[in-house]
């Protein structure tokens, strides 16, 4: 239970902090500076979060954490500062997968050509 709160809190203060540090909102077309920043948070430095302004609507959070191995994503309007969740995932199986829609040359192709004949 206490670890549950104390995951509650370090989201909802970066959720919260990056609601804070997002850019002024400019004229229309002007740039609205850096598209997407990379962080550690000084609460978890082993947890990353990764800010992207999507558009003139929304900067979305993406959360990654990964010692679970589990990401979550953030959608927060410049508008209205309005914060929603999209998206949670738990990713240690997809890092399994050899290929997951996949352009040829395939992982398996080109793990033939390097072996040894």
């Amino acid at each position: 239970m206490r670890t549950g709160m104390l995951g509650l809190v370090v989201v909802a203060g970066l959720v919260i902090g990056a609601a804070l540090a997002a850019p002024e909102r400019h004229e229309a077309g002007s740039p609205r500076g850096t598209p997407y920043q990379v962080q550690s948070t000084a609460a978890n430095p082993d947890m990353l979060a990764v800010s992207a302004n999507v558009g003139d609507k929304y900067q979305q959070l993406t959360i990654i954490d990964p010692k679970q191995r589990v990401m979550s994503v953030y959608h927060i309007e410049f508008a209205t500062g309005r914060i929603a969740l999209r998206s949670v995932r738990a990713f240690q199986f997809d890092l399994q997968m050899k290929q997951f829609n996949g352009k040829e040359p395939l992982p398996e192709e080109i793990e033939s050509l390097l072996a040894p004949r």
